[in-house]
């Protein structure tokens, strides 16, 4: 039985094969990719947390328009999270595989107050959507380097939502500002 177990075909072998998806990248452009793919994951996980904090938090007057429409947002970011870790994995990577990691790695600060206001609280997402486009922005650099177009493709995409996002939460705070 010791002997099966050490085949390459055997059930123990492919348990421990490495994740190695074959990819015509090269090992750099897959190790960068990933990498960066990976640190826009643990941010976009980061916003998406708080967007959807602030959403269970919200009070005021004009509380259903606002919670409707950072639920819709929170939506919007989570559906990214899948397509960024399956880019990474696609191009022969790895990604993201806790809690731990997102926290030690995101650049989005999270939000632990017990209480902000539903303007400061739109403020804070706004800012946080423009520096999300800014990192977007950058992993879309590190992938032209390696003409990984598939991946700049969808990132174009997220930059475009993220602007959009940033817009919206602009506007309905520009009358207090």
């Amino acid at each position: 039985m010791n002997s099966l177990a050490n085949t390459p075909d055997s059930p123990l072998a492919r348990q421990r094969a490495a994740l190695n998806t074959p990819t015509d990248l090269g090992a750099k452009a897959t190790k960068d990719i990933a990498a960066a793919l990976t640190v826009l994951l643990a941010d976009v996980f980061a916003l998406y947390l708080k967007t959807k904090n602030f959403h269970w938090h919200l009070s005021g007057p004009h509380f259903r328009d606002y919670h409707l429409m950072l639920d819709e947002q929170g939506e919007q970011i989570f559906a990214t999270t899948d397509a960024i870790a399956e880019r990474a994995r696609k191009v022969g990577g790895t990604t993201l595989r806790s809690i731990g990691q997102i926290h030690r790695i995101q650049r989005l600060l999270d939000n632990d107050a017990d209480y902000v206001t539903a303007e400061d609280m739109l403020a804070e997402l706004a800012d946080d959507n423009r520096r999300l486009t800014g990192f977007l922005r950058g992993t879309h650099g590190v992938c032209s380097e390696y003409n990984d177009v598939a991946t700049a493709s969808l990132i174009e995409n997220w930059i475009d939502e993220a602007e959009r996002r940033s817009w919206f939460l602009f506007e309905t705070t520009r009358s207090r500002r």
